[in-house]
């Protein structure tokens, strides 16, 4: 790894954190240990070879650990690596507060919101045994559509219909969905310009939105007077 040559804290921090994908890889272990392929759903993008490499990056700096479980092998941070909790949290915040609200194209994944949401389900407020099937209907094919699978245990993410009847359909396009979760807009008002349909029964529309806490920066408003520009598309 190439290094700043400076003694300075921040540029030997920088050394580590700054590498590209290395803050969401933290930001994806910070909800807990996981494994390759979980952190691959949460970061769509990323090939598998530099996720290797990174992951074995942050071994070697003993900022994360790899644990061996019933399941498979884990990786979860250290106390070194979660001390990096509050960086990567004002991180999105200056995100969110900075950044424009319109996201561009090429950040709207709905591989990633439908895997985000999935973390954030109220499972005490769902019923029974629940599918939701989300379509996008500006999405490529094989991403356009998407099964919760929504238990008392836990919720999961199916690209196959899990079996069993659906009970809500949700129809969107991914821009709009995205604005919801990260609270630019909200389900009614997203409702009522026909940007986003539920079908299934009335009380089970009705109770959708409760079922899902919003992304954690959801909450989090924008700066008055806020210019900032997103960083250009890398070739």
């Amino acid at each position: 790894m190439d290094g700043y040559g400076q003694f300075c804290p921040v540029s030997l921090a920088a050394e580590i954190f700054a590498q590209r994908w290395t803050p969401l890889i933290v930001r994806e272990l910070l909800s807990g240990g996981a494994g390759f392929n979980d952190l691959r759903r949460g970061m769509p993008a990323i090939s598998t070879s530099v996720l290797s490499r990174r992951l074995a990056e942050l071994l070697a700096a003993g900022v994360i650990e790899r644990r061996e479980t019933e399941r498979g092998a884990v990786y979860a941070l250290t106390p070194a690596g979660e001390e990096l909790r509050p960086v990567v949290e004002q991180l999105g915040v200056w995100g969110k507060r900075w950044l424009p609200a319109e996201y561009r194209e090429q950040d709207l994944d709905p591989r990633l919101l439908v895997w985000d949401m999935h973390r954030c389900v109220r499972l005490d407020q769902v019923p029974r045994r629940t599918i939701v099937q989300l379509h996008f209907s500006d999405a490529p094919a094989e991403h356009s559509v998407f099964w919760l699978l929504l238990a008392a245990e836990r919720a999961e993410v199916c690209t196959t219909h899990p079996g069993g009847d659906v009970d809500v359909y949700l129809r969107s396009d991914v821009r709009t969905l995205t604005d919801i979760w990260m609270g630019n807009t909200t389900w009614g008002a997203a409702i009522h310009a026909g940007k986003l349909a539920l079908t299934g029964t009335a009380e089970m529309c009705r109770a959708l939105p409760r079922w899902f806490e919003l992304n954690v920066f959801a909450t989090v408003g924008r700066a008055e007077g806020a210019v900032l520009a997103t960083a250009p598309t890398r070739t």
